[in-house]
């Protein structure tokens, strides 16, 4: 039997035993469904071959030569792992580009097998509908937690902070994590960035679970992390939101940011890149010494003068240009048990800031 469904919601989604994405390599890279596994039935070669044949020379052959690819490649998926591995009972959700032909082989031969699938009708246009209505819309139905941000100047144990938060039971997300970079032009990771709507997928799958009657903890973020954008819905809340300001000494955050930011000290090219980008209002001699200091790879000299050059008085004007003052300021040690005693503090003043 094959049914069908159009509930995303995270609980929908979560009585099934996988989420089969049988599109090609290239559209699932692109952007799926949180959790689904990709088992193509075209590859991306096969996927052009039938398209160009359909187009340009003949429908029926090209449904032929699909039908072939298609049934093939359906019977090396349930030869080999994970489906081979999968015992009477197994229930998964299949879906496609728009719920179509591809989806439907491949729930047909799973039912024939035994297996109680259900097809996403709609397939990826139908996900991508919800994350767009939650994450793009005034009247979104995402009933977002009161959001409280942690800003501080650079290298001042912000992403630390959120790992502690959620180590004592509070609600975080780490956006930054999510976008693959760290918010700042050094903040570049080896792997490339996820695509607008992969970003905006694992955005929602991080706050669709959480308690809207608990504060939310986020670090303080541009509207660009990257080349992502922060999406409207969370970025208005953002906006809105109360502010919590740490803050540590010039030494322990210099510290702290080349032992933070090690994929970029490791690679002399992209350093040196990274710091010939920098703004040019600076002084000749301010950026030959940043140049000379990154090239002899001496990282911790090199961190703080940028830090005391560049990135504090760019905090600086940005914290000016605020409205309202911040709910509190807290000195922060950055140490594991500077850390922890930060982050009790701050949860308990969230939790007055939102139960008074």
């Amino acid at each position: 039997m094959i049914r069908t469904t159009i509930d995303v919601s995270p609980a929908a989604r979560a009585r099934h035993h996988a989420i089969l994405d049988v599109r090609s390599p290239a559209e699932f890279a692109e952007d799926h469904l949180p959790g689904a596994i990709n088992l193509p039935v075209l590859d991306n070669a096969e996927r052009a071959e039938v398209g160009t044949l359909y187009v340009q020379t003949s429908k029926f052959l090209a449904r032929r030569l699909g039908a072939a690819r298609v049934a093939r490649n359906i019977a090396t998926h349930l030869e080999t792992p994970p489906l081979c591995e999968q015992q009477a009972g197994f229930q998964p959700l299949i879906y496609c580009w728009r719920g179509g032909q591809r989806s439907n082989a491949m729930a047909t031969v799973l039912a024939q097998v035994g297996w109680p699938v259900t097809l996403l009708t709609g397939g990826y246009k139908t996900w991508r509908r919800h994350v767009v209505t939650a994450l793009h819309t005034a009247d979104s139905p995402l009933a977002l937690p009161p959001v409280m941000l942690i800003e501080g100047p650079t290298g001042s144990g912000k992403t630390a902070l959120l790992s502690a938060l959620a180590a004592i039971g509070q609600q975080t997300v780490d956006l930054e994590a999510l976008a693959g970079h760290r918010g700042s032009l050094f903040g570049a990771t080896n792997a490339p960035q996820p695509s607008q709507k992969l970003w905006e997928s694992r955005l929602l799958a991080a706050l669709e679970p959480l308690d809207p009657s608990r504060p939310l903890f986020l670090e303080a973020e541009s509207s660009r992390i990257g080349n992502l954008a922060v999406p409207p819905r969370l970025w208005a809340a953002m906006q809105q939101a109360q502010r919590i300001t740490v803050n540590a000494l010039l030494e322990d955050r210099a510290r702290h940011t080349v032992e933070t930011y090690t994929e970029i000290a490791a690679d002399r090219a992209a350093l040196l890149e990274a710091v010939s980008r920098l703004p040019r209002n600076h002084s000749r001699e301010a950026r030959a010494r940043w140049q000379s200091l990154a090239e002899a790879g001496d990282l911790l000299p090199l961190a703080a003068d940028l830090m005391r050059i560049h990135y504090d008085p760019a905090y600086a004007r940005s914290m000016a240009r605020r409205p309202g003052a911040p709910l509190a300021e807290i000195p922060l040690t950055l140490t594991p048990e500077g850390l922890a005693q930060a982050a009790t503090r701050i949860a308990t003043l969230a939790v007055q800031d939102v139960n008074p």
